[in-house]
């Protein structure tokens, strides 16, 4: 493992930490839980998270970035491009010649940098369509990764991620469990060593939904989600709109996670 004193997480609601609830009604998420094992195990070490909900690529290379080359941080965590993605008519290319310039100045500004590879969308209706656009990202991201010397977290073949327990009520944010594994995951890429498998098999359902219980689901989810997210797209509204950081200094993590 690295020896690793400072850590900044950049990124959109999945570096946020979306729907992985704290007590104090913030978020936790992968990163929080990750910077709370290392920081087990290093003294003096800390961390800060720049990362907002509904950030595009764009947004958090223009915002966040040049504020994370300023903190100065032995380690990066740097995922964007999803929200993108959701867009119809998105360009997965001319988005990775973004995501590039991004690892380019992190790297020649000294930080280790971690890269994600997109989720898997073949189970998820109506983002299954995206599937192809999110494979291109990838393939992308992979040679970038070689060409900057970047280690990798493949969300694409985290299969454990497919049971739906893995994700909150909107089918597009992890829940606890499923930040919990990512964690784990990130934290086997840096070469921390940890007690728990991020793949570790589900417990068996209790009761399997029937086909057409299934299919009443998918359309309150298609209401109640993917229904209002078009809308703010179509008002030029994002979630993130008036949120700032939830931790934009780096600071000690003692006692939290």
């Amino acid at each position: 493992m690295l020896a690793l004193d400072s850590y900044v997480a950049l990124g959109d609601s999945f570096t946020e930490g979306m729907d992985d609830p704290a007590p104090d009604g913030t978020y936790v998420g992968w990163a929080d839980r990750l910077a709370a094992m290392i920081s087990s195990r290093q003294r003096g070490f800390r961390y800060a998270n720049l990362a907002i909900r509904g950030k595009l690529l764009q947004e958090i290379v223009d915002e966040q970035v040049p504020l994370a080359v300023a903190l100065k941080p032995q380690l990066v965590t740097f995922c964007g491009g999803g929200n993108d993605l959701l867009v119809p008519g998105s360009d997965p290319d001319a988005l990775a010649e973004v995501y590039e310039i991004a690892v380019a100045e992190l790297r020649a500004a000294g930080c280790e940098v971690v890269i994600f590879t997109g989720f898997d969308t073949r189970n998820t209706p109506l983002l299954r369509s995206l599937r192809s656009r999110v494979a291109v990202y990838n393939s992308h991201l992979w040679s970038v990764a070689q060409r900057y010397h970047c280690r990798v977290v493949d969300l694409w073949s985290m299969q454990v991620l497919h049971d739906r327990r893995a994700w909150s009520e909107d089918r597009l944010h992890l829940s606890s469990e499923g930040h919990r594994r990512v964690a784990l995951r990130v934290a086997e890429v840096l070469g921390l060593e940890v007690a728990e498998d991020w793949n570790a098999p589900w417990p068996p359902l209790a009761v399997e939904a029937d086909w057409m219980t299934q299919r009443r689901h998918d359309l309150k989810w298609a209401r109640e989600h993917v229904v209002p997210w078009i809308a703010r797209q179509l008002r030029g509204e994002s979630m993130g709109d008036g949120i700032a950081p939830k931790r934009p200094e780096l600071l000690p993590v003692v006692g939290e996670g």
